[in-house]
């Protein structure tokens, strides 16, 4: 039997300065990532040990670290170094995907959010 292993970080929220307009450097806006794991179907959870799993908690740290720590310019570059690291830091993840959403782009209208959504593979 084959099975499929996902880990959701949903939701997680940042305040950061990244955009294309200098007013964004300058002030910053809140944003939001979702970070999607597939693990490597061969795992065994059996132990029930963090050790035998992809620690959600050190994900969050690196996501944090990435997206607090430099300034981007596109979301989508933002999206896709997280998913470099990830698969990069992390042997045991398969695919990754990242979603970056910026509620308050500095466009007209009424929306909830723009975003822009990287995955990678091994």
């Amino acid at each position: 039997m084959k099975k499929r292993t996902k880990i959701e970080l949903r939701g997680l929220e940042f305040f950061a300065h990244h955009g294309v307009l200098p007013e964004e450097a300058k002030l910053g806006q809140r944003f939001s990532v979702d970070v999607v794991l597939e693990l490597d179907p061969e795992m065994s959870f059996e132990s029930d040990a963090v050790e035998s799993t992809v620690n959600y908690a050190e994900v969050y740290a690196l996501v944090e670290r990435i997206f607090t720590g430099t300034r981007y310019r596109l979301i989508e570059r933002a999206a896709e170094v997280i998913a470099e690291r990830v698969l990069a830091d992390f042997e045991k993840v398969r695919e990754v995907g990242v979603k970056v959403c910026k509620p308050s782009a500095p466009i007209p209208g009424i929306f909830e959010y723009c975003s822009a959504e990287v995955t990678q593979c091994r």
